[in-house]
């Protein structure tokens, strides 16, 4: 068995299909003065097919995933068009007299190289996306055709060094059964669209392999634990073949469950909302039995282009959001950019640690011009539905008061302006850094909600980039002062009587969830995938019994001992739903 990254949940068994990896190696051809306008009608040539192919597939894929997957394309165009990337390549024709192809090879190892060395996960992520375009874009310039996947109908799992978009664009998503990476991480544009296809998906697994993989190869794929078995033994096969057979029944089972009312058995209701960033993710979310949405991720409308977004444009997607949800509440986090997410059209400053520096709600409150345009749409979507606002990354009393300072002003605008919006909607906060939870019951007087931002909160409490392998170990959920923390916000916004939800992947987690009602948590907000599983635990779970348990949680040492503590309950709950069962 080979331990590499979990990126897409699943279980594949299949025969390998090992896709060809080679380094472009291209004599350093050079070209006479006379010949430059011809290489640079070559270039132009080259990069025109190369973006009718990629609309070609952006449109292809239009109906079968969501606008994340989409922009992924549009991010590839922004990469054609973008001044420095062809700047280099024409100064490299130009000055030094070099073919098309060699100039534009030698501009993707610059950019590859430069981005690689750079300690951070986007940019090091950017740089597939540079190589997969430079690489499209030879193609073009040398005449040498996609590598062929095979033609007949046999399902196969894919095995590649590293898996880029357009790769997992030509795949035929029925035919791919599973899908295993030399280098990637689970945040990856592919890891991304392996999700959106439903695909298992391991990554990392360069410098664990014995000997190399070789096409016809057995394999099997878990995407849950990111374990690999090459050639297994025919009882790995049986155990693996039954955890296949059981996890397609447990999906569609689940399914039962969507209108269920998610209820405890002793009358406590904890609604479970999704966690989307398109429309297209809104329905998957309500056909999942989701009750509202807990978080639109407003990000991604600011990244599917290469401009910033209209108060126009925004109002219709806000709108839209609204009325599908008809009357169940809609959670909007204003603008969250910077960290890992960035804009192809705007450039955020060069930073030590981009996570503590320029993002969210700074952002915001230093670009009040923006802020206001979004608020305002907001506000005009409101008129067609329970909307509500939640301000990402607040750390101060400050920082909210300015905020709804800004909102107030964008609601007197519209009022001037005789333009139809909803006035007085709740404006919640997220508490994801420490600072948040020191002064939980100061903020509690300033923001309508809360709503604990699990991932950041955890990775800044326990200063630990989950990211980095090195460390990733120590990021543990469990950890007592992670629980304290938890505790402390919800008796903060108890004592204020405000609503308090939790976002991320925490909330997610079924051992998780005695922890929350226990604090009297309200709401959830999770991933489509995640609101069945919690469902189905939640109507199982008494509340009267989850108290004492938090109380002894209170008083562990050790993330081990709540984990255990927290393990334990989830077990003897299932035992005790078997045997009542079995009774009745």
């Amino acid at each position: 068995m080979i331990q590499a990254l979990g990126a897409s949940d699943g279980i594949a068994i299949g025969k390998a299909f090992v896709l060809p990896h080679w380094e472009w190696e291209l004599p350093d051809q050079k070209i006479d003065v006379a010949d430059l306008a011809k290489e640079f009608e070559r270039l132009y040539e080259g990069v025109r097919r190369s973006k009718s192919e990629i609309a070609r597939m952006k449109s292809e894929l239009d109906e079968a995933v969501g606008a994340q997957e989409i922009s992924i394309f549009d991010a590839h165009l922004a990469i054609l068009e973008d001044p420095v990337f062809m700047n280099e390549i024409q100064g490299i024709i130009q000055r030094q007299y070099k073919a098309a192809e060699v100039a534009v090879k030698e501009a993707i190892d610059h950019f590859v190289t430069m981005f690689d060395l750079l300690d951070d996960e986007y940019m090091k992520e950017r740089a597939i996306d540079i190589k997969d375009v430079g690489n499209r874009l030879l193609k073009h310039l040398l005449g040498i055709p996609e590598i062929a996947l095979p033609e007949d109908t046999q399902p196969f799992v894919l095995v590649v060094r590293e898996l880029s978009p357009s790769q997992l664009i030509h795949l035929r998503p029925e035919l791919v059964l599973g899908i295993a990476t030399m280098v990637g991480s689970p945040t990856s544009h592919a890891a991304i669209m392996a999700r959106a296809f439903g695909i298992p998906l391991v990554m990392g697994l360069e410098g664990k392999l014995g000997t190399p993989i070789g096409t016809g190869d057995l394999l099997i794929v878990d995407g849950g634990t990111g374990q690999l078995y090459v050639d297994p033994d025919p009882g790995t096969i049986e155990v693996y073949a039954g955890r296949r057979l059981r996890y397609q029944a447990q999906r569609e089972q689940l399914l039962s469950l969507a209108s269920v009312p998610s209820v405890t058995p002793d009358g406590f209701p904890l609604t479970l909302a999704a966690n989307i960033s398109s429309i297209k993710e809104l329905d998957a979310s309500l056909d999942q039995g989701a009750e509202g949405v807990g978080l639109f991720r407003t990000e991604f409308l600011y990244m599917d282009r290469n401009h910033f977004p209209s108060e126009e444009e925004q109002f219709e997607v806000y709108r839209e959001a609204a009325e599908r949800l008809q009357g169940k509440p809609l959670i909007i986090r204003t603008l969250d950019i910077g960290g890992d997410k960035q804009l192809d059209y705007y450039e955020m400053p060069v930073e030590d640690n981009p996570f503590l520096g320029y993002r969210a709600i700074r952002f915001s409150l230093d670009r009040k011009d923006l802020f206001k345009t979004q608020l305002r749409a907001i506000l005009r979507a409101a008129a067609f539905g329970d909307v509500q606002i939640m301000y990402p990354l607040i750390a101060s009393v400050e920082e909210v008061r300015e905020a709804n300072a800004v909102l107030d002003e964008a609601r007197r605008e519209l009022e001037e302006q005789g333009i139809p919006h909803r006035s007085g909607i709740p404006a919640g906060i997220m508490i994801e850094v420490p600072a948040a939870v020191a002064i939980a019951d100061l903020l509690a007087e300033e923001a309508a909600f809360f709503s604990i931002g699990t991932n950041d909160l955890i990775q800044f409490t326990l200063a630990v980039d989950r990211m980095n392998e090195k460390i990733s170990h120590l990021y543990e959920p469990f950890h007592p002062s992670v629980i304290r923390m938890l505790a402390s916000v919800a008796e903060a916004a108890k004592k204020r009587g405000i609503p308090v939800s939790v976002c991320g992947e925490l909330a997610g987690d079924i051992r998780a969830l005695p922890i929350w009602l226990a604090l009297g948590i309200e709401e959830l907000s999770l991933s489509a995938q995640a609101i069945l599983p919690v469902k189905q635990s939640l109507i199982r779970t008494r509340k009267a019994d989850c108290r004492p348990l938090m109380e002894e949680m209170m008083r562990c040492r050790t993330a081990a001992d709540i984990r255990r503590m927290a393990e334990s309950f989830r077990a003897e709950t299932d035992s005790r739903i078997a045997k009542d069962a079995a009774l009745g």
